[in-house]
């Protein structure tokens, strides 16, 4: 490499300075109308295992690659305002976006630090450089280590977890590879368009000579000590008497502490469970309940019918039934399936046209399911829980099966109902009917040796397999999207653990190549051969900013897009070096972020985007995910771009957390760990938009706050009731006793009223449950007089409040009252208000970020784990029932002085 290719300056690296507005800056020219090149066209999606991913294109020269012209690219019917890009457009009679700019941030946001003027983000920008700089010391003094280290006798790799999911047919395709890498790749056919020179047969080669990769040496960590009591009495009560029968039957199994388990492709050796739980068959309508249209009810075969009944019964979710794509593509399933069941006939028998959705009534449907949802709600607790035991008896067979002699809890054995699609996001084919899955449609997975589970009477299986490598129990395909549904083990299963254990060590591993590839890709920025320099940005952004890889898309899906498939018309610049994204990313959710980016890379974008190229044009032409894929697994067998994600967020928690002194009370600690989690989430581009119910959330927290605030005043002023000289002889002085100045006579009028409305809602409550209770047991429900008594205490609550509002006094309450005794009550009441106000702080900061992305899926379980047993903070604070569960592995695998 000449002098020339030098590193490029380094920007901040990796933080977000969104919210700045779309219009008046200044930009790319647009290219003229006659400049505009074909771009790469997405492929199809054919009805197979094979993930989109995989695509066989993906390996051949970009000259032999399947081009279409833009006009065919879609249907005539996908050409509708339904899809407008989320971008303004140019004049050349395209939409305008579809959705809103997000509002800016407020100084009171997240994006403002409370003890400074400096934004959080300029000083996490620093942080991130210190922690990137200290994750590539370690990396040399990880390798260096190694290197000392004597040689030992290497193991089998193990097989990427990638494919643990995959059924055997998928699998035969992928038999020559080891951890998703091809034995034998054939070299890349040259790159004809460069900068300078034309590319190497190297490409995909790293700058560095790329080591071999070594297995973590981390058996000490894996088997540390267990701390038995983390578990602890709450835990064990909320046990089901299944999962306790389960526990009881055999020892525990500590799978992550056996190195050899999930080396081998061959995932069960015996396997048996009890199939799959089918919805009830559909029940029709009363005789007097029809859909009607215009204006005439009509009536309609039961499978018409049981379509319409998918969107009479959900009018009350308007963001749905009231979205123009949602209706347009109801309509058109509705359409059809009256076309094959001979259509609607009105009172008469005449047959009935419907032609046009907005003549359709679904309001008597409406309303029948919503009368049919009050009468559910109001039977009585004790029916409720008889019809639930019911429900469980029948699906109990299901919930468990035989895994190698092992009895586990399966996930998902219920196949799911029809309805109607509604997607995340803006997602082009929500509304759609989701079709009732057939056993003819399911394939079964069993062991040899089993009884496999009987089809419901008068069917059968599609097919039944005994596929040792693939950890699904079941299977079906989906009408939408054509997707395989997957029937598997439950979060908490030893397979599924597993999974999560690979995960997160893969991204361990990366911590010892961070640099190299930091080092290699900073170098090819400014490469001479365009191919490496694409990909040389696109590693950048994925690993800078967390922009997900991407994969093309079929003319059939959602239009989302990743970095790989990032088009002209998603990215815009901003000079000097401020690069805004707008597009559909995962599950269709809209992706908009402003960032200030590498100069070399903000003047790499530019000339990806120069003409010819116009709107729906690829910025990375010369870029797959599966040729960047294979780049980055010459450093680290099984690395891949979605890998950077889990690192980066795991490496940053682990740094926050080593330097972290969590001090203070458990509600101080809880928001230490949330604060690092935050910071975590907004370098990892972890963002929500703030909900709906936000602002009302706060008010209420804060309503709650002023609460405590007035309950001290009422104690206080208890305290001068039975000591009156307290006011002049205190030492807080006269001030301690006043009001405090977030109230006010008329908020405290209010809150009296609720607080008396308050006790009647609890005292009506508690007589309903035990009435609830007598008639359980067959004993005389107590007479309406006896609630009239009961609450006579809530009118004595506002006649006490009357009486004080008038003296300005307040009677000393409790037993053998005493200015002692109240002052424990000031000093408790001290303390709920600081957790409270910890808590509304945490909640307002968190607003825009989703915390538990970062926590669930890309924070490495066993950072939380040490800093609940560092700081001795119960780790039900951090994780649900359901998580404790799902990372068992890591609450018992880990002690205090583990690092990732």
């Amino acid at each position: 490499m000449d002098a020339a290719n030098k590193p490029a300056k380094h920007a901040a690296p990796g933080i977000s300075i969104r919210n700045g507005p779309v219009e008046d800056m200044d930009i790319d020219q647009q290219p003229g109308p006659n400049s505009k090149r074909k771009g790469r066209a997405s492929m199809s999606n054919g009805v197979s295992y094979k993930d989109a991913s995989d695509d066989s294109e993906e390996d051949k020269p970009l000259s032999k690659r399947r081009r279409m012209s833009k006009g065919n690219a879609r249907d005539a019917s996908s050409s509708d305002s339904d899809e407008v890009p989320l971008v303004t457009k140019n004049a050349r009679g395209k939409a305008v976006a579809a959705g809103k700019k997000p509002p800016n941030i407020k100084q009171t946001s997240i994006g403002e630090s409370e003890d400074s003027e400096v934004p959080l983000q300029e000083k996490l920008a620093k942080e991130k450089a210190v922690i990137e700089q200290r994750a590539a010391k370690e990396a040399k003094a990880i390798r260096k280590d190694e290197a000392k280290a004597p040689t030992k006798k290497r193991s089998k790799k193990p097989d990427s977890d990638d494919d643990d999911d995959e059924p055997l047919v998928k699998k035969k395709s992928l038999k020559a590879q080891t951890n998703g890498v091809s034995k034998a790749t054939p070299k890349q056919v040259k790159v004809t368009k460069a900068v300078k020179k034309e590319d190497s047969d190297d490409d995909n080669k790293p700058l560095t000579k790329s080591s071999s990769a070594r297995k973590p040496k981390d058996t000490k960590s894996i088997q540390s000590k267990v701390k038995t009591e983390v578990k602890g009495k709450s835990l064990k009560k909320e046990d089901t008497e299944q999962d306790q029968e389960a526990e009881d039957e055999e020892e525990e199994y500590r799978w992550w502490e056996d190195p050899t388990k999930g080396d081998g492709t061959t995932k069960w050796t015996t396997l048996e469970h009890a199939g799959v739980v089918f919805p009830p068959p559909y029940e029709p309508l009363p005789r007097n309940v029809k859909l009607s249209y215009d204006g005439k009810p009509v009536t309609l075969a039961p499978e018409a019918e049981e379509v319409a009944t998918f969107f009479g019964s959900m009018l009350n979710s308007t963001h749905n039934v009231e979205n123009p794509t949602f209706q347009k593509n109801f309509f058109a399933d509705f359409q059809e399936i009256l076309k094959k069941t001979g259509g609607a006939k009105d009172r008469d028998g005449s047959k009935v046209e419907i032609k046009e959705f907005v003549k359709c009534d679904f309001k008597p449907i409406f309303e029948y399911f919503d009368a049919q949802r009050a009468e559910k709600k109001a039977l009585p607790a004790a029916e409720k829980k008889k019809l639930k035991a019911e429900k469980d008896a029948v699906e109990a067979p299901f919930m468990y099966c035989m895994w190698d002699g092992r009895k586990q809890k399966v996930g998902n054995f219920r196949v799911e109902p029809p309805g109607l699609f509604r997607g995340r996001g803006e997602h082009p084919k929500t509304g759609r009917v989701k079709a009732r899955v057939k056993p003819e449609q399911i394939t079964i997975n069993i062991g040899k040796e089993a009884k496999v589970p009987a089809a419901p009477e008068g069917h059968r299986w599609k097919e039944v397999k005994h596929d040792q490598e693939g950890t699904w129990l079941a299977m079906w395909q989906e009408n939408i999207n054509n997707a395989y549904k997957y029937v598997m083990l439950a979060a908490n299963s030893d397979v599924k653990g597993q999974s999560d254990y690979k995960k997160f060590e893969k991204a361990r591993e990366l911590k010892k190549h961070i640099d190299r590839i930091r080092e290699d890709y900073t170098l090819e920025l400014k490469d001479e051969v365009m191919a490496n320099r694409q990909r040389a940005t696109a590693v950048y952004l994925i690993d800078k900013f967390a922009l997900r890889a991407g994969n093309e898309k079929g003319d059939e899906e959602a239009d989302t897009v990743g970095c790989c498939s990032l088009k002209f018309e998603h990215v815009t610049l901003k000079p000097p070096n401020t690069v805004i994204f707008d597009f559909l990313g995962k599950d269709s959710i809209r992706f908009y972020d402003e960032v200030e980016v590498d100069m070399q890379v903000f003047k790499n974008l530019k000339i990806f985007k120069k003409a010819p190229k116009a709107d729906g044009d690829e910025i990375f032409d010369r870029l797959t995910t599966g040729s960047l894929n294979k780049h980055l697994s010459n450093y680290m067998p099984g690395l891949t771009a979605k890998v950077f994600r889990t690192y980066n967020a795991s490496y940053t928690m682990s740094t926050l957390l080593r330097d972290m002194k969590s001090e203070g009370s458990m509600a101080e600690k809880i928001k230490d760990y949330n604060d690092a989690n935050r910071k975590v989430a907004i370098i990892c581009n972890h963002k929500r938009t703030v909900t709906a119910g936000h602002g009302a959330q706060m008010e209420k927290l804060g309503d709650r706050i002023k609460g405590l605030k007035y309950q001290k005043w009422r104690v206080k002023q208890m305290m001068l009731e039975l000591e009156p000289k307290l006011k002049k002889e205190d030492k807080r002085g006269a001030q301690f006793y006043e009001l405090d100045e977030d109230l006010d006579q008329e908020w405290i009028k209010e809150h009296q009223t609720y607080l008396v409305e308050e006790q009647r809602q609890k005292i009506e409550k508690k007589f309903a449950k035990d009435n609830e209770k007598r008639k359980a047991e067959g004993e005389k429900e107590m007479k309406h007089k006896e609630l009239e008594e009961r609450l006579e205490v809530a009118d004595e609550l506002a006649q006490k409040f009357k009486r004080e509002n008038k003296s300005g006094k307040v009677a000393a309450e409790g037993r053998g009252p005493t200015v002692e005794k109240l002052e424990q009550q000031l000093d408790k009441l001290d303390q709920r208000i600081s957790n409270m106000s910890f808590q509304a702080e945490d909640k307002e900061n968190n607003k825009e970020v989703a915390l538990g992305t970062s926590k669930i899926n890309y924070i490495d379980p066993r950072l939380t784990v040490v800093f609940s047993k560092k700081f001795n903070v119960p780790i039900e604070k951090f994780f649900s029932k359901t998580l404790r569960e799902k990372f068992d592995w890591a609450v018992k695998s880990v002690d205090e002085d583990w690092e990732f």
